[in-house]
């Protein structure tokens, strides 16, 4: 019983610290603190919670290199990601938002200039950091404890329905973007069911936020970051 507890934690912890800096970076934004300018709160992000994966980095077994996919396995999470991608830009009508960004990130000084050391630690954080750990969070541990409490024991292609509408659901209420969010869950889910391993939709969101960021980059469009 200790040892599931501690493989709960080891994938709640580091999305709860994330979430608890997101919650810190809309504060300091809405008051106005002085002297700290909240997107550099983005930097203290990715190395806090880089830190705790990587300090429990053995304790991820469905990230084990024999885990890995294999090249079609692959081929589909690039694909998934990129619909994806292609959902979450066009799905941004008022209707299919729910609140607002409490944490925006506009990486650019005051005459316009993109600030490429801001650029490059978001994108690094939304690419790289972020798809590891939601997908340890919401399909590794949330979905699998909705089938059965003791998560670990679940084979992910046995998860039922219910577990993976419910989860979804909670992750669409981490996002502002409600519909993209839903159809987002849903396809990373299904990735992982599918095939029964992680690196799918790690992958996947890892490629749906790397084409986001680079997209927002070209276009100027930083409400989507």
């Amino acid at each position: 019983m200790m040892s599931l507890r501690r493989n709960a934690l080891v994938r709640i912890v580091p999305f709860a610290v994330f979430m608890a800096l997101l919650a810190l970076r809309g504060a300091v934004q809405s008051n106005g603190t002085a002297g700290i300018d909240q997107r550099w709160l983005y930097g203290l992000t990715v190395v806090l919670v880089g830190g705790l994966l990587l300090q429990w980095r053995r304790e991820y077994g469905e990230l084990a290199g024999q885990n890995r996919p294999e090249p079609r396995e692959l081929a589909w999470s690039v694909l998934v990601g990129l619909i994806v991608f292609a959902l979450w830009i066009h799905l941004d009508a008022p209707a299919f938002r729910i609140g607002r960004d409490t944490a925006s990130f506009r990486p650019v000084d005051a005459l316009g200039t993109l600030d490429w050391p801001l650029i490059v630690v978001r994108w690094i954080g939304a690419a790289l950091l972020v798809p590891v750990m939601e997908e340890l969070f919401w399909r590794s541990f949330l979905m699998r404890w909705i089938e059965r409490s003791q998560f670990e024991t679940v084979d992910p292609r046995r998860v039922g329905l219910r577990a993976i509408v419910l989860s979804t659901f909670v992750f669409m209420l981490a996002h502002t973007l409600w519909l993209a969010a839903i159809l987002a869950g849903l396809a990373y889910a299904w990735l992982y069911v599918k095939s029964g391993k992680l690196w799918l939709p790690v992958i996947a969101h890892a490629v749906t936020n790397g084409a986001l960021g680079i997209w927002v980059v070209a276009t100027g469009n930083w409400t989507f970051w």
